[in-house]
């Protein structure tokens, strides 16, 4: 069995925020560039 404090320590099976951040702003950036790529629009 594990202690209170151990449990509390457990870390893990976690994605941290800052890298599903960093990987979804990549994704927004690069499906932008593939529709600007496939369907360009013209500046009114």
């Amino acid at each position: 069995m594990l202690t209170d404090k151990e449990l509390l320590n457990i870390s893990g099976g976690s994605i941290k925020w800052t890298l599903a951040l960093v990987a979804g702003t990549i994704i927004t950036f690069i499906a932008g560039v593939i529709d600007g790529y496939l369907r360009p629009l013209k500046c009114n």
